[in-house]
């Protein structure tokens, strides 16, 4: 007996095995390539990766030497990627039980911007605080740059560290092996940098002055 053709080609159909999901896992790959369409989405993403966790660093460079006591000497120095959202990270920077620093990276609709959060002891400001810059340019997901900004330029001056207008900051990161934060001025011999080390994460520290545990 004929079938209808409709029927026939309705059973044809049903008769062929499923075909699979076309859905692919991500890879590694495909992690690099969209940081190399957005670096700094990159950048940030794998920064907020470390939420969470303290790492211990040293310093790399300090260049000229100092002349007068050193607050890095002998310490132990400790980064804590302590507070992370989709627009902002907070990374404390402790230089042996002086907790006056975190380091706040920001997203704009620019780019990327670096602040400095001093604080005293007892949690107000410090004279100097929110100082830093915005990126200029795209940078890498491994390497972002924050040239000094009019606002810091002003405090500065205002404070008498009119040396300190050229300061340009970076950041740098090699995931699971490396996080380096870096200070240098565009027209004077001066580079410090400080390296962590990813691959032994430490205690978490306390909560740095202004915080709560």
């Amino acid at each position: 007996m004929m079938l209808p053709a409709a029927l026939a080609v309705a059973l044809a159909a049903c008769s062929q095995p499923a075909t699979e999901s076309s859905t692919v896992p991500e890879t590694s790959a495909d992690t690099k390539a969209a940081a190399a369409a957005s670096p700094q989405q990159g950048f940030f993403d794998r920064i907020t990766a470390l939420c969470g966790q303290a790492f211990e660093g040293s310093v790399l460079t300090d260049r000229p030497v100092a002349t007068g006591p050193d607050p890095f000497s002998d310490q132990t120095l400790t980064m804590h990627v302590r507070d992370c959202s989709a627009q902002e990270i907070r990374i404390p920077f402790h230089v042996g039980d002086d907790r006056s620093r975190t380091w706040v990276l920001t997203r704009t609709g620019d780019g990327l911007r670096l602040k400095h959060d001093h604080r005293l002891k007892d949690g107000s400001d410090d004279p100097v605080t929110m100082y830093g810059g915005d990126t200029k340019d795209q940078g890498s997901a491994d390497r972002q740059e924050f040239p000094v900004d009019t606002f810091s330029q002003e405090m500065f001056t205002r404070e008498g560290m009119t040396v300190s207008n050229t300061n340009v900051w970076a950041m740098e990161i090699e995931p699971e092996q490396s996080f380096v934060y870096e200070l240098a001025r565009s027209d004077q011999d001066r580079m410090f940098r400080v390296g962590f080390d990813l691959t032994k994460p430490v205690a978490i520290p306390p909560a740095p002055w202004g915080a709560e545990d």
